[in-house]
């Protein structure tokens, strides 16, 4: 039986970042791309160079479930899914997703918040 490797201490550092944008969205659009960006970040810091993560690898999908889809390029990759499938890096992203999901639909159902937050 293998070990799991937990990347919990990298997320958490994210978090903060990531919850204040969540937080400041003006449009589900911002929440799309700030999960996007902190996907990104997380996973940068998971494979330090050993791969290199783009924007679109992956997507905030909040009426899915999972909330969450991966770039199949990520998928086809050895490196990536022995620590996807080893680690608690699922789990990590879905929390991502879950917070940023639970926004873009606050949003969706009180789009005048959203409207008044935009200046002239």
């Amino acid at each position: 039986m293998s070990q799991k490797r937990s990347f919990t201490k990298l997320h958490h550092s994210i978090m903060p970042a990531f919850r204040n944008k969540i937080n400041h969205a003006e449009s589900t659009e911002d929440l799309k791309k700030f999960f996007a960006y902190s996907t990104q970040d997380l996973l940068n810091n998971v494979f330090l160079g050993k791969m290199t993560f783009n924007y679109d690898d992956t997507a905030l999908m909040p009426n899915m479930n999972p909330q969450f889809v991966l770039h199949e390029r990520l998928l086809a990759s050895t490196d990536f899914t022995d620590i996807w499938y080893n680690s608690d890096l699922p789990h990590l992203v879905d929390r991502l997703a879950k917070s940023a999901a639970n926004h873009y639909k606050r949003l969706e159902k009180n789009p005048g918040k959203s409207e008044t937050k935009i200046r002239v």
